[in-house]
C-alpha cells in the first residue's frame, strides 16, 4: 500500500528511482545504438553508454533532475580531461597506475566542496577508469571523446526535460518559514504574561529542529565553500540561536511589568525577522531594514536596568536582539551575494565576505588537508584502492581489469565493517547475476539482435530496482547488463559472466584490505577527536574572552588565536559529524548529541563577540570581575571534561563511561531560563544559574555567589554568555547519558 501510495504521489525511494532509470535509459541506450548501429564506431558507443552511466547510475548527485543537468555541464570539461589522461597514461602499466592514484585521490578529495562534488565522484572515476587500461589506442581519443560528450550531453537533456522531479523547497524557504515563526514568538512575549505558552515553544523548538541538517534534504544542504553557502549556513544558525533564546526568555521580576524598552526592543527584533523571512523567501530587500533595532540595542545596552534580575532579562534581551541583527545580515549575503552591506558589529562574524571566490575555496581545501580530516582519509583510501586493483590487474593481465576497479569503487565504503557486510551482499548478487548472465549466452550464442532488444528494458530494470533493493540486487542485475552490453561489442560466450564475478571478487579483496588498513573506523574514531578538539579550543576561548574583559585596564585588543583554534576545529568537527551521518553505527539506538556539542562551538564563538562588543572600555568592578572570572573557569572545566568523556572512544574503543545515575528530567532553570538537569541545587547562588549536584557525575558549572547590586552591562552579557554554554553541557550530558543508559539496558 506505501508503495502504490509512492507511486501515486510521486514521491519516495521507488518512483524517484523509476524516474532517474528512465532518464539513465534512454541517454545510455540511444548514445549506444547511435554509435554502434548508425555509426558502426563501437569505441564511441561504449564511452557514450557509460558516460551516462558513470553520471547518473553510478553517481549519486543530489537534487532534482534539472539540479543534476546543472551539475552536469559543469562537469563536462572534468569529463574530457579525464578521458584524455586516462587514454594517454595507458601506455605503461607504472604510468596507469601513478595516474590512478593522483587522479583517484583528487577526484575523491573534492568531496570536501560539498554534496554534489561528493555524488560525482564515483562517476568521474570511472570516467577516469574506463581509458586506462589497454589497448594504448591514443588514436582513438577523438572517437572516446565524442561517445562520451554524447552520452553526457544526452543524459543532461533527459535530466532537464524528461519526467521532471517534484520541487522540493529550498534550504532559503526553510529559513524563511523559521524565521517567520520566531517573529511570531517575539511578538507573543511582547504581551502579557511574556512567556511563550506550552504550544508556541513547541512550534519554535519544531522550526529550529527542521534546519537541522540530517532533516535537509542533502541537494539543499548549505555546505559549499562559496560566499552564498557559507552565508545560507549562518543563516539556518543564526535562526536556530534566535528561536532558542526566544524560548528560554526568562520572565520579568515577579510583580514588575517589563520594561518598556525591552518591550520595543522585542517589537524591532519581530520586524526585523519579519522583513528576513521576506527577504530569505521572495529574494527581494524588504522596504525596512533593521536601524530601529540596531538603535534600541545600542540604548537598551546603554542603560542598565534598576533590579539584577531585570538586568538579566536585559542581558537576555540583548541576545535576542544580536542573534536577529546576526541573522538579517546572514540572509542579506546569502541573498544579494558581495552586494550586501553588513552593519560594523556583525561585519567580523562574516569574514567570507571579504574573501575571493578563488581564496574561499583555498580555505576550503588547506583545511582538509591533512589526515585529521575525513574526506583526506577517504580520497588516500580510494586511491590506494584504485592503484592497488590497477596494478594487480596490470600485473596479472586480468580481462575485462576495469570491472574489478569499478567494484573497488563501487563497494568500498569508509568503514571497514561497512566494506565487509557490503562486499558479503554484493558477492552474492554477483554469483547469481553471473549464472543468470552465464545461462543467457549460452542459450543466445551470437544473436545481437535478442542482446539489442533486451538491453533497454533490463536497464530501466535494474536502475528501477536496484537503488531501492540494495547493493545485492543492484549488483546481480548490473552483472546481466554489462554481459548484455559486451555481447553487442563483440563476440563472447557464457565465460564472460565467469569473469564478472572473478574480477568483482578481486576487487571486493582489495577494497577490504585498504579498508583495513586506511582508517578502518571511518569517522567514529575521528568526530571522538574533531569535538574534543573542538571543546578544548571552545574552553580556552571562553578563559581568553574573561580575561580580556577583566583586564585591569580595561579591554585588550582580541584573543585572535583561540578564536582561529575555535574556528578551525569547528570545520573539522561538522565535516567529521557530516559524514558519521552517512554510515552505520553500532550499536543502533540513541548515541551522544554530536551536534549538540557543535552547536556549542558556534555559541562560543558568537558569543565571544557579543560580549567583546559590550565592553567599552571601562574595568569591570573587583568583585564583577572575580565573578565572571570563577564562572568562566567553571565553564571551561566543564568543556575541557566533556571533551575528555568525547575523547574516550578512540582512545580505548569503548563507549564512554556511564554515569552512576539515571538519567534525570530537564526543565527550564537558570537566570537565562535555560534548560538543565534537576537536581540538588548548591545553595549560594540566587537568581543565578543553579549548578547540580549528583553523585558521581561533575557538577555543572554556576558562578558562585549573586549578581552585585551595581552591576554593569557587561557583566550580564558576559553571564548570559555563560548561562547559555551551560544549558549546552546540560544537552551534551543528557545525551551522554541517554546513551549509556541504552548500553546498559
Amino acid at each position: 500500500m506505501r508503495a502504490l501510495g509512492e507511486l501515486r504521489t510521486g514521491t519516495g525511494p521507488l518512483p524517484a528511482a523509476a524516474r532517474r532509470a528512465v532518464r539513465t535509459t534512454l541517454a545510455a541506450c540511444t548514445g549506444f545504438y547511435l554509435f554502434l548501429y548508425g555509426l558502426d564506431r563501437p569505441v564511441g558507443a561504449t564511452y557514450a553508454l557509460f558516460a551516462a552511466v558513470s553520471l547518473a547510475g553510478l553517481s549519486r548527485i543530489p537534487g532534482t533532475g534539472r539540479q543534476r543537468a546543472a551539475v552536469m555541464v559543469k562537469l563536462l570539461p572534468v569529463a574530457c580531461v579525464l578521458v584524455t589522461v586516462g587514454t594517454l597514461l595507458a601506455v605503461r602499466t607504472w604510468s596507469a597506475v601513478l595516474g590512478m592514484a593522483v587522479v583517484g585521490f583528487c577526484v575523491a578529495f573534492s568531496a570536501a566542496a560539498g554534496p554534489r562534488p561528493a555524488g560525482s565522484a564515483s562517476g568521474l572515476q570511472l570516467l577516469y577508469i574506463l581509458p586506462s587500461f589497454p589497448p594504448y589506442a591514443p588514436h582513438t581519443l577523438d572517437e572516446r571523446l565524442a561517445g562520451t560528450l554524447t552520452g553526457l550531453l544526452l543524459l543532461i537533456m533527459a535530466e532537464a526535460w524528461v519526467l521532471p522531479d517534484p520541487r522540493v523547497a529550498t534550504y532559503a524557504e526553510r529559513a524563511a518559514a523559521s524565521v517567520a515563526e520566531s517573529a511570531r514568538c517575539a511578538a507573543a512575549l511582547a504581551e502579557p504574561p511574556y512567556v511563550l505558552d506550552a504550544a508556541a515553544s513547541d512550534r519554535a523548538r519544531a522550526a529550529a529542529e527542521a534546519l537541522r541538517s540530517s532533516r535537509v534534504p542533502e541537494a539543499e544542504r548549505p555546505a559549499g565553500p562559496g560566499l552564498r553557502e557559507r552565508a545560507l549556513a549562518h543563516t539556518g544558525l543564526a535562526a536556530r540561536t534566535l528561536l532558542s533564546r526566544l524560548r528560554n526568555l526568562p520572565p520579568p521580576a515577579p510583580g514588575r511589568e517589563p520594561r518598556p524598552a525591552g518591550l520595543e526592543l522585542l517589537g524591532a527584533v519581530r520586524a526585523s525577522a519579519c522583513g528576513s523571512s521576506t527577504l530569505l523567501r521572495d529574494g527581494r530587500p524588504p522596504v525596512a531594514d533593521s536601524a530601529e533595532l540596531l538603535r534600541l540595542r545600542a540604548r537598551n545596552s546603554r542603560t542598565p536596568a534598576e533590579l539584577p534580575e531585570s538586568r538579566r532579562r536585559q542581558a537576555a534581551l540583548l541576545e535576542v536582539a544580536d542573534a536577529a541583527v546576526a541573522l538579517r545580515a546572514a540572509a542579506e549575503i546569502a541573498v544579494e551575494g558581495r552586494n550586501a552591506h553588513p552593519t560594523g558589529d556583525t561585519a567580523d562574524r562574516f569574514w567570507y565576505l571579504r574573501q575571493s571566490t578563488a581564496r574561499l575555496w583555498w580555505h576550503r581545501i588547506a583545511a582538509h588537508t591533512g589526515p585529521r580530516s575525513v574526506y583526506f582519509q577517504n580520497a588516500v583510501r580510494i586511491a590506494l584502492a584504485l592503484a592497488v586493483a590497477r596494478t594487480v590487474a596490470g600485473l596479472d593481465s586480468l580481462p575485462h581489469g576495469f570491472w574489478a576497479m569499478l567494484a573497488v569503487l563501487s563497494l568500498t565504503r569508509t568503514t571497514a565493517v561497512q566494506t565487509r557486510g557490503t562486499v558479503r551482499t554484493a558477492l552474492i548478487g554477483t554469483s547469481l547475476g553471473a549464472v543468470a548472465a552465464g545461462t543467457v549466452l549460452a542459450l543466445t550464442g551470437g544473436d545481437t539482435t535478442v542482446y539489442a532488444i533486451v538491453l533497454p528494458p533490463l536497464m530501466l530494470f535494474t536502475f528501477t530496482v536496484g537503488p531501492v533493493r540494495g547493493v545485492g540486487w543492484a549488483q546481480a542485475l548490473f552483472t546481466l547488463v554489462v554481459s548484455v552490453v559486451f555481447a553487442q561489442l563483440s563476440v563472447v560466450t557464457w565465460q564472460l559472466a565467469e569473469v564478472r564475478f572473478l574480477d568483482v571478487t578481486i576487487g571486493s579483496a582489495i577494497g577490504i584490505v585498504c579498508g583495513l588498513l586506511a582508517w578502518p573506523r571511518g569517522a567514529q574514531d575521528e568526530l571522538g577527536r574533531a569535538v574534543a578538539a573542538l571543546l578544548r579550543a571552545c574552553a580556552d576561548d571562553v578563559e581568553s574572552t574573561t580575561a580580556v574583559v577583566t583586564a585591569p585596564r580595561g579591554p585588550a585588543p582580541s584573543a585572535g588565536d583561540e578564536e582561529h583554534r575555535v574556528r578551525f576545529t569547528l570545520v573539522m568537527a561538522e565535516s567529521a559529524y557530516a559524514q558519521y551521518q552517512t554510515e552505520t553505527q553500532r550499536p543502533a539506538g540513541p548515541g551522544p548529541d554530536w551536534q549538540a556539542t557543535v552547536m556549542t562551538g558556534h555559541h562560543v564563538l558568537w558569543g565571544a563577540g557579543r560580549v567583546l562588543g559590550s565592553a567599552d572600555g571601562t574595568p569591570l568592578a573587583r568583585g564583577e570581575a572575580a565573578q565572571l572570572g570563577d564562572y568562566a573557569a567553571r565553564v571551561a572545566a566543564g568543556l575541557r571534561r566533556a571533551a575528555a568523556v568525547a575523547d574516550v572512544p578512540h582512545k580505548h574503543g569503548q563507549p564512554a563511561p556511564a554515569p552512576v545515575t539515571d538519567p534525570e528530567p530537564i526543565r527550564p532553570g537558570g537566570a537565562g531560563g535555560h534548560s538543565g538537569p534537576v537536581g540538588p541545587v548548591r545553595p549560594g547562588a540566587p537568581g543565578g544559574p543553579e549548578a547540580v549536584a549528583r553523585p558521581g557525575v561533575p557538577d555543572l558549572p554556576g558562578p558562585a555567589d549573586a549578581a552585585p547590586p551595581d552591576a554593569g552591562p557587561l557583566y550580564f552579557a558576559a553571564t548570559a554568555w555563560f548561562d547559555s554554554l551551560t544549558a549546552d553541557l546540560g544537552v551534551i550530558e543528557s545525551g551522554r547519558v541517554a546513551a549509556a543508559s541504552h548500553g546498559r539496558a
